[in-house]
């Protein structure tokens, strides 16, 4: 490391693998650097110690130098700040950086702390995996309107029993291809996982709101609905994406004319977390579907559609911070959502 001006990090910072510079947040400028930043940047701690900070940024990237210039003068003042940067390493390559700053004061005088990462693979993946989240649910939707449509054309225009059964039959692929859509949908909000989005709800409220709209859906089904203690979760449509899919497979894949499915809600005896759980009398799932939640894809087969109801549950639970637990048996199935319990809101909050 290079003292800059009498200030210098301490040597136990050399042992981080992390980033770590020191700026003077009124000049803009690097007072001292660990060899981790070093290699990050591509520049020694001499050179970087004598560049401005437009120097190490990306031409092109849409922030202004001045920018950064206003964050270390901001986390001087006491708000301490983070932020992604673009930023143009010594060989010309780019790269991208999670950047962290905080207030220190060192040899007596004040001085920001910043924590770089090079966070370039994840950054990259995450917005492709965004591109790719955005087409497959754009063209899922589209492809399944086409193929509705013209099924419905077709046995429009013919009376022919045989053709009739044909676009009878293309016309369910197609609905089966408008639900993937959704789910597609569903899992990437799940996998998004924004906390922001959440409320804290009394868990038997939460569960009868979406009791309330399956059986709207679906009235000729028995939903039952029992409390066995009062108790709070934190809740989002992720939440909502997931008891829904639990519902209507319960219902769905029933063999009765008036399906029947028992919903218990109460403490875990093992864990004291929320646990929710959907009961049914149908056919016990698939075993090879139940094994593709935690099998790599490439091992295992989904042998129809319902599977990826399963995966919207698992994913949609999960990014709750719980988890999720399948019980198959001759009787039928049961379904288990385990949350964290959380304190339960305002007494006035509607039940």
């Amino acid at each position: 490391m290079l003292s800059g001006q009498g200030i210098e990090l301490p040597s136990a910072y050399e042992t981080l693998n992390v980033g770590i510079a020191l700026y003077d947040p009124a000049k803009g400028t690097i007072l001292d650097a660990n060899d981790r930043f070093e290699t990050i940047s591509g520049y020694p701690t001499e050179r970087l110690c004598e560049l401005t900070v437009d120097a190490y940024t990306a031409n092109t990237y849409p922030h202004s130098v001045s920018e950064f210039r206003d964050r270390l003068q901001a986390c001087a003042a006491g708000d301490p700040q983070q932020f992604t940067w673009r930023v143009k390493r010594a060989d010309g390559e780019l790269i991208w950086a999670q950047i962290d700053l905080s207030q220190q004061r060192l040899s007596g005088q004040s001085c920001v702390c910043a924590e770089i990462r090079n966070i370039t693979d994840y950054y990259e993946t995450h917005h492709r995996e965004e591109l790719f989240w955005r087409l497959l649910r754009h063209n899922l939707r589209n492809e399944a309107t086409i193929i509705m449509g013209n099924a419905a054309q077709i046995s429009a225009h013919t009376e022919a029993d045989p053709i009739q059964e044909t676009a009878a039959t293309i016309r369910a692929r197609g609905e089966n291809l408008g639900e993937m859509a959704d789910s597609v949908k569903e899992i990437e909000q799940a996998v998004a996982d924004n906390e922001t989005q959440r409320v804290r709800r009394h868990a038997t409220a939460a569960v009868r709101d979406v009791v309330s709209e399956v059986q709207t859906a679906y009235p000729a089904a028995e939903i039952t609905l029992k409390e066995r203690a009062e108790m709070g979760i934190n809740v989002d449509d992720a939440f909502v994406y997931a008891l829904r899919h639990a519902l209507e497979n319960a219902i769905v894949h029933s063999d009765e004319t008036e399906p029947v499915v028992d919903v218990n809600i109460g403490p875990s005896p093992n864990t004291g977390r929320v646990e929710i759980c959907i009961t049914d009398t149908n056919p016990p799932i698939p075993e090879e579907e139940l094994e593709a939640l935690s099998t790599p894809p490439e091992a295992t087969n989904i042998s129809h559609g319902s599977g990826i109801g399963l995966f919207v549950m698992k994913w949609c639970i999960e990014s709750l911070k719980g988890e999720i637990k399948f019980e198959r048996n001759l009787e039928g199935n049961a379904v288990y959502f385990y949350l964290p319990p959380k304190t339960l809101p305002d007494e006035n909050t509607e039940r």
